[in-house]
This record gives C-alpha cells, sequence and structure tokens, in this order.
C-alpha cells in the first residue's frame, strides 16, 4: 500500500487539474461538451487506482482532509457575488425564471428518489442523481457527496459525480437543438434591448491590499458559516453542512458591505480564488473516487440520468418558454437553463453563446441566467431542498 501525506496529496491533486487542462485543450471533444479539467485529470488516476487494485499491483490512499478547505472556500465565493442589485437589474423575468428553477430542482428530487427505491437502491443515492448532480454539477455532487457519505452510504460521491458527467454531456448536448427547434418553430428575431445599469464585466486591476481585503470577508464568512452550520445541527438535529452556513453567511457580508462600505467587494478578485479553490476541491475529489465501488449502480443510474434529461427538455418545451414570453429571449434562456440544470453554469453560457454567435444577441438572457444558476439558485432551492431531502432519508 502506498499512502501519500496532506502535501502530497495536494501536489497530485494540483498535478492533475494541469494534466486535465492540456487534455481538454487539446482534445476536441472534451471540449466541446466543455468537461471541466480537474475531471478529466481527477477520473484518469481515478482509473488508474482502480486497475492497480484490482490487478493486486498496489493500493493508493490519499490525504484529502484539505478537501474541505477548498470547498467551504468556494461555496463562499458563490455567497459573496449574491449581489441584490444585480437581482434588482433583473426585474420580474429573473424572479420568473427562478421560481421555474425552483420547481426544477424540487421535481429532479422527487425523480430521484423515486426511481432510486423503484431501483431498489438507496434513495438517499437517488438524491445524488437528482439536483445535486444535474443543478449543482461536480461541485454540489462533491459537496453533498462527502456530506451523504458521512452518513454512511460509502458510494455516494462516486455515483454523484458519475451522474454529474452524464448530465454535463446532456445539457451541452440539448440547450443548442431545444433552442434551434424554438427559434425555427416560433420565427423568433433578436431584439436590440439594453439594460440600464449592466455591467457585464468587472474591469477592477487585482492588487495586492484589494486582494487580502476579499481573502478576510472569505475567510471570516467561512469561520461564522462553519459555526452557524454546528449551531443549526446541534439545535434542530437537521444536518447543515458548514459551506452551507458559509454561503449564507457570505451573502450577508457582501449585500452589507454594499450597502455601507461600496466598493469592498471585488469579483475579479473572488472569482479567482473560486476558481483555484474549486478545481483544486474537485481534483481531490475526484481522484479519491472509488470506482469499484458502483459498478452494480451503473444501469440504474443511467437509466434515472435520462428520466431527468427526459423531464427537462419537455419542461423547457412546454412549460417555461411559455412562461418567459415565448420570444426570442426566452429560447436563448432555455437554452442556458438546459445547461444549467443538466450541469454547471459554464455549460448555460457555452450553450448559449453558441446560440447568440448564430442568431443574434440577447442580453436578458446573459444577464438572468447566470445570476440564477451561478448562485441564486442555490441559495433560495437547492441548498433548503436539498438538506431538507437528505433529512428526510437519513
Amino acid at each position: 500500500m502506498i499512502e501519500l501525506n496532506q502535501i502530497t496529496t495536494l501536489f497530485l491533486a494540483v498535478a492533475l487539474y494541469l494534466l486535465g487542462m492540456a487534455l481538454v485543450n487539446r482534445i476536441g471533444l472534451l471540449n466541446r461538451f466543455l468537461i471541466p479539467a480537474p475531471v478529466v485529470g481527477g477520473l484518469i488516476f481515478a482509473t488508474l487506482a482502480l486497475v492497480l487494485k484490482t490487478t493486486g499491483i498496489v493500493e493508493i490512499t490519499l490525504d484529502t482532509s484539505l478537501q474541505s478547505l477548498f470547498m467551504i472556500a468556494f461555496f463562499t465565493t458563490v455567497g459573496l457575488g449574491a449581489s441584490f442589485k444585480l437581482i434588482k437589474l433583473g426585474g420580474k423575468l429573473l424572479v420568473i425564471y427562478l421560481l421555474l428553477c425552483g420547481v426544477t430542482v424540487f421535481v429532479q428530487n422527487v425523480i430521484g428518489v423515486s426511481f432510486a427505491q423503484l431501483f431498489g437502491i438507496d434513495p438517499l443515492l437517488g438524491v445524488m442523481a437528482g439536483a445535486v448532480s444535474m443543478n449543482g454539477g461536480h461541485g454540489g455532487a462533491a459537496a453533498y457527496g462527502q456530506t451523504i457519505e458521512d452518513l454512511g452510504i460509502s458510494s455516494a460521491l462516486t455515483v454523484g459525480m458519475a451522474a454529474a458527467t452524464l448530465g454535463l454531456i446532456c445539457g451541452s448536448l440539448s440547450g443548442g437543438p431545444v433552442a434551434r427547434y424554438l427559434i425555427k418553430k416560433h420565427d423568433l428575431k433578436p431584439s436590440s434591448g439594453k439594460i440600464e445599469g449592466y455591467v457585464e464585466k468587472d474591469e477592477k486591476p487585482i492588487q495586492e491590499w484589494s486582494f487580502m481585503v476579499q481573502v478576510a470577508l472569505l475567510t471570516f464568512s467561512m469561520a461564522a458559516g462553519t459555526y452557524l452550520g454546528d449551531l443549526f445541527t446541534n439545535v434542530t438535529g437537521f444536518v447543515l453542512p458548514s459551506y452551507i452556513g458559509a454561503m449564507f453567511v457570505a451573502v450577508i457580508v457582501r449585500n452589507l458591505a454594499d450597502r455601507f462600505i461600496k466598493g469592498t467587494v471585488n469579483m475579479k478578485e473572488i472569482n479567482l480564488i473560486g476558481d483555484v479553490s474549486l478545481a483544486i476541491f474537485l481534483s481531490m475529489a475526484l481522484m479519491s473516487i472509488k470506482l469499484w465501488e458502483v459498478a452494480d449502480l451503473a444501469l440504474p443510474l443511467i437509466g434515472i440520468i435520462l428520466i431527468q434529461v427526459s423531464f427537462l427538455v419537455l419542461y423547457a418545451i412546454f412549460v417555461m418558454f411559455r412562461m418567459l414570453g415565448k420570444d426570442y429571449d426566452a429560447a436563448v434562456m432555455i437554452s442556458g437553463f438546459l445547461g444549467h440544470g443538466l450541469g454547471a453554469t459554464p455549460n448555460a453560457m457555452a450553450n448559449m453563446s453558441a446560440t447568440v454567435s448564430k442568431y443574434g444577441p440577447s442580453r436578458t438572457a446573459f444577464l438572468v441566467v447566470p445570476i440564477v444558476g451561478a448562485f441564486l439558485i442555490d441559495v433560495v432551492f437547492s441548498a433548503p431542498i436539498i438538506i431538507t431531502t437528505i433529512n428526510l432519508f437519513k
């Protein structure tokens, strides 16, 4: 047996991320489907570990104790991005889109749990094939997977990662074609409307003092959030992971800063911290999964994901498109919805970019979808619904 210590495991996670990035940049299929670099690198190591173990050559054990630190840091950056000012700019359409996405979170969990029980597997594994991995992507799957494994379901992380990967591919494949179908069927044309007050990019440069201020905001939110999570669990008996508490505290910190100390939060620097944290967190999560634990779950898992994809596509065409106004912006938003509803916000952005590059711009879609997909859906719906579901079946 080979045992890697904490620092060596951290180095390996970074090295696997770099390997994954190199492969994604060179292999067209990986690039087309927006497969995250840490997922590629981590799965390569997990597969190698599987081969070495099953052939009896050697078993590799990792010290992933730093994984929770990077996980909490990432979710905290999500909370720090939750500006009420941006939400106000989105107006009524943003609220409608958020509510429609909230319905999908609930139904995805119902589908996951129901069909898990139908297939004779633990309902908590159904949770992992529900909104956790569909709306949450690999980040949500890794985070909640660890929470569910702590409840005694040893294969939860692996199931979540597999479901997130399948969802990611399906989201990339379905978003563009569905938007194209809606645009062609209804002969939709782009509008030239401009959203007053909307700035697409944060142009503030990265500076040492400002960067350390962001680190201070981040670490304060993380610290307060972990205590909040522990307090909530001790008082109510419900499991509230520390990263969820940190995310909620970060939302409060962000909006208090916007109200009383304007300009304190620099999202360019926050996003950089978040990207680095997510990369290391996902690399550690992927490289430590035990693929040999889910061989018997492959067919039930694929079945649940196919049902999830079918539901989302039909819901997008027959419900969301109508509720969002049946116009060009709605069609573009549908392409984004299928991206983050089955994968992650980068998929949504890629789907919408591909759509508007062919049919014309949609400022509304590029404001509403990232705000909801990147943080609002997690804060308002995903976290409460998922945590409640986990506690119902723990």
